[in-house]
């Protein structure tokens, strides 16, 4: 695990503590690099420091992330596409390279 400084560390809880927040959030909010804000998220979550209180989309809509509100919780449960929007996605993406294709 990489160390950080008391000051930092004590920055990444109190942005926990006021709201919820993405790790990328918290690398920018910190100043930390977001591997080592994962790995810091991740340590508080193993030991149930933390909990998984909602999830986005990242910023390229490719997947979706954790939100971390520092306390006691139960996790929120990952969504799950149903079969109908994974198609539409599929569809969506094809004609995106057509268009793209075509264009060129």
């Amino acid at each position: 695990m990489v160390k950080i400084g008391a000051l930092t560390g004590a920055t990444l809880m109190f942005n926990l503590l006021e709201g919820t927040y993405t790790c990328r959030q918290l690398a920018e909010e910190t100043g930390l690099h977001y591997g080592t804000v994962l790995n810091y998220t991740s340590a508080l979550y193993k030991v149930g420091a933390c909990y998984i209180c909602g999830w986005e989309e990242d910023s390229h809509g490719r997947r979706t992330v954790r939100v971390y509100q520092l306390g006691f919780g139960k996790d929120m449960k990952k969504p799950v596409m149903t079969a109908k929007e994974k198609s539409q996605r599929y569809r969506d993406k094809q004609l995106n390279k057509k268009m793209l294709f075509m264009m060129a």
